[in-house]
């Protein structure tokens, strides 16, 4: 027997404790669902790996969960006959977090208990909830395969250390035991205990057992016998028929997959029979992970075989955009030995893939599309959906060429049809309300809303009451490489290439156009002579009602704001010069026709004015403000 070592928390570890009491506190009963949970799990992963070492299960095959309380000592103890953990394992599992993502998930942690306590369920480490109740716990532990004496006791009272000893335990797995807090009696109780493992654990495919107990006459109170009886309906949530699934049960099976203290937006379930049978629950949940945007991080699909727990996490069962879909897939066909190896190439796995896809879309759209007596209820949650997951499904359009049309429905925008910044705007809604003549679906992209709003490029869109789009999503210029149209209507830019309105323009409009640039033609070019450095080409427009000049991007170049989010992110951008329009109308222009001696300077600050109003960074700041103070002396 090794001496006892003291250890001490990882930081993370102490900063993360402190949440746990106080976030959930108001929600005590989740410690036993997610220890059970936790059991479950244990379970799950020696049945995956006594298939190839059925010496694993020892003399124990029977796995199961057992709770149970002693009144005296105020302790209430969870023991699984599952995988269990080395002393290294405890160590590392239990006295650390070795999470990707620590720093973004700390960092993202606002102060509000309520919303901390989601984010504290989404990192899943359920373990620590047991000291919401507890003041000290006690782990009894051995690996699976280990001998008898290579168990290890840990200890905590969740503070700054916890302590390791090496033990004697006959039988393989974990036992916790909680030493409850003042003023926690009532989980002493089981009916208590009962009452919270039907509510939140009667999905756990394993039986979840405790004492049975019997009225004592002499006692006058319920006593506990040596007999065990199963509390839960030990059978797996999803080979059940939906009838016999609440509402309810399926809520909590989704919080026990995913970690999520919320409830789901909505789910499927379906059994899926033909050249590959397969059933699937899956979630839409209602809250982003805070590991949303790590696009390296597996999914959120629990694969099964044949009720047999195979691996968390199996991204090749949901494409990368839909990576927020919680649940759990079980196939009939695939083999109890499948790697992550063997799935890339599977047929079946391909199947399941595509159904998949096809039935979360189908959710969304149900969603999105609903009517009857409860659409304002699903438009509100694809409203929540939109907000949370918006930027991710936007990625589908360029990640599945099946399903594009299918995403670009689903698709939400900002537009100049509204005055909020909600984005809430389908491409079918644009259409409906097009200008009689409108062959284009246009938009505008910038790094805000208000930049996008308040873009000089609409000003003749708003004049002539044309519907622009408001794309401020940085997968936006991505998104849109890939979609060129949208039932055979064009979706053009408003600022690149040149203004093109179609029959939104009269015979007499566009000959007043022409008339007006062989006016501005000695302008223009002493202007481009003037911009040689900063513009590929200057020219006369009538996009513009307000403002005197804009910067527009050649067709076939970046746009400005594209090439800006590049370069701020690190990457190279092609150098590409932009196109700088000047208004006829407006005052200054006209003005500029007859400048001599501040030509120069009056087409600099135009350029710069015109890039300032886009969003864009000046490459000599000092010297628009110097020419700017000349121009306001000078008069």
């Amino acid at each position: 027997m090794s001496e006892k070592q003291t250890l001490g928390f990882q930081a993370e570890v102490k900063q993360l404790l402190q949440l746990m009491i106080h976030s959930l506190y108001s929600n005590k009963e989740i410690f036993l669902r997610e220890l059970i949970s936790n059991a479950s799990d244990a379970s799950d992963k020696l049945r995956f790996e006594a298939i190839n070492n059925a010496s694993l299960f020892e003399n124990d095959p029977e796995l199961q969960i057992q709770v149970s309380f002693d009144k005296e000592a105020r302790t209430i103890t969870i023991a699984d006959n599952g995988i269990g953990m080395s002393k290294a394992d405890a160590i590392e599992h239990l006295g650390t977090i070795a999470k990707s993502g620590t720093k973004e998930f700390f960092g993202k942690l606002s102060g509000d208990q309520q919303k901390d306590a989601a984010m504290i369920g989404q990192f899943g480490v359920g373990f620590y909830s047991g000291f919401i109740v507890a003041d000290r716990i006690t782990v009894e532990t051995r690996r699976a395969g280990l001998p008898a004496d290579q168990a290890v006791r840990w200890e905590s009272e969740g503070a700054g250390d916890f302590s390791v000893e090496d033990i004697v335990k006959e039988g393989r797995g974990t036992s916790i035991t909680l030493h409850l807090r003042e003023g926690e009696d009532e989980f002493l109780s089981a009916w208590k205990l009962k009452s919270v493992i039907r509510t939140y654990s009667d999905h756990i495919s394993l039986p979840i057992k405790m004492q049975k107990e019997e009225w004592d006459e002499e006692k006058k109170e319920q006593v506990l016998k040596d007999e065990l009886e199963t509390i839960n309906q030990a059978s797996a949530l999803w080979a059940r028929s939906k009838s016999e699934i609440t509402p309810e049960q399926y809520d909590e099976f989704y919080k026990h997959v995913s970690h999520d203290y919320s409830a789901p937006l909505t789910h499927t379930h379906n059994r899926v029979e033909g050249r590959s049978e397969y059933t699937q629950l899956l979630y839409i949940p209602a809250r982003a992970p805070f590991d949303m945007w790590d696009r390296n991080k597996r999914g959120g699909i629990k694969l099964y075989v044949k009720r047999v727990f195979i691996m968390d996490d199996a991204e090749q069962l949901m494409p990368v955009y839909l990576r927020f879909v919680k649940g759990v897939i079980d196939s009939n066909d695939l083999p109890l030995n499948v790697s992550r190896e063997i799935l890339q190439e599977s047929r079946d796995i391909k199947a399941i893939r595509e159904g998949s896809t096809k039935r979360v879309l189908g959710m969304l759209e149900d969603l999105a599309n609903a009517d009857g007596d409860d659409a304002k209820e699903k438009q509100d949650k694809y409203a929540t959906f939109w907000k949370e997951f918006g930027q991710v499904l936007k990625e589908g359009v360029g990640e599945d060429n099946a399903n594009k049309e299918r995403i670009a429905k689903l698709l939400r925008f900002a537009s100049t049809h509204n005055d909020s910044d909600a984005q809430n705007v389908s491409l079918a809604d644009y259409l409906s309300r097009a200008k009689e003549g409108q062959d284009k679906i246009y938009y505008v992209t910038a790094e805000s809303y208000a930049t996008a709003k308040n873009s000089p490029h609409l000003e003749i869109f708003r004049k002539k009451g044309v519907e622009v789009l408001l794309l401020t999503d940085r997968v936006d210029e991505w998104m849109l490489s890939f979609l060129n149209d949208f039932e055979g209507k064009e979706l053009a830019s408003v600022a690149k290439g040149g203004l093109d309105l179609g029959e939104l323009e009269d015979e007499a409009e566009k000959k007043q156009h022409e008339e007006t640039q062989t006016e501005f033609k000695d302008l223009v070019e002493k202007m481009k002579a003037a911009l040689t450095d900063k513009a590929k080409d200057v020219r006369v427009t009538f996009r513009l009602t307000d403002s005197p000049a804009c910067l527009v991007a050649d067709e076939h170049d970046l746009s400005g704001n594209l090439a800006r989010m590049l370069k701020a992110a690190g990457q190279s951008a092609p150098e590409s010069k932009p196109i700088l329009e000047v208004n006829p109308d407006h005052p200054l222009v006209q003005k500029l026709k007859y400048e001599v001696n501040k030509f120069d300077d009056w087409s600099h600050i135009l350029f710069d004015q015109a890039l300032l109003a886009e969003g864009g960074n000046l490459s000599d700041p000092s010297a628009f403000v110097k020419r700017l103070n000349e121009m306001l002396l000078s008069k």
